[in-house]
């Protein structure tokens, strides 16, 4: 009689022998592989190709900075939850401060709008153009509208950056 134990190292073995059978890659004619010997298919040919052609840089549009002079606080406060997210790298945080949700008429603390945290090319990302005085600045996955005198957020869109 076998024992439990055998049964569950010989399955195991056998799930082992599979994968591996698995994981090899197949050979092409399936006869031994081709470039001669040790195990190693012969490197490919790389395929001409004129690499990309007329490729322009995003340039900013046409009036991207012409700011409004003036204000209009019922057209900006509102907190809004953005159409579309954008991937462009990892978020950190001032040290010592703790992540929390904004919203309009809050103050935001001068150490999220410093220079590394203001989104320059705001129009990249589907944000409007802000207003003398303010700046739009990424906080995790959103973006603020924050006054650059006094911190007050302007306006909130929520899930800009993935």
């Amino acid at each position: 009689m076998i024992s439990g134990s055998r049964i569950s190292f010989a399955l195991a073995a056998m799930v082992l022998a599979a994968a591996a059978a698995a994981a090899e890659p197949p050979h092409e004619g399936g006869g031994a592989p081709r470039g001669g010997g040790g195990g190693r298919p012969a490197m490919r040919q790389a395929e001409p190709h004129a690499g990309p052609s007329a490729y322009q840089r995003v340039t900013e549009p046409q009036g991207w900075n012409n700011r409004p002079a003036t204000v209009d606080r019922g057209a900006y406060q509102h907190n809004y939850q953005a159409a579309r997210s954008y991937r462009i790298g990892p978020y950190r945080r001032p040290a010592g401060w703790v992540s929390r949700q904004w919203s309009y008429g809050q103050y935001l603390p001068r150490a999220f709008w410093a220079s590394q945290y203001i989104i320059g090319d705001y129009w990249l990302f589907a944000l409007e153009v802000p207003p003398a005085g303010y700046e739009w600045v990424r906080y995790g996955p959103d973006a603020i509208l924050v006054n650059v005198a006094t911190g007050q957020i302007l306006q909130v869109k929520y899930g800009v950056f993935a």
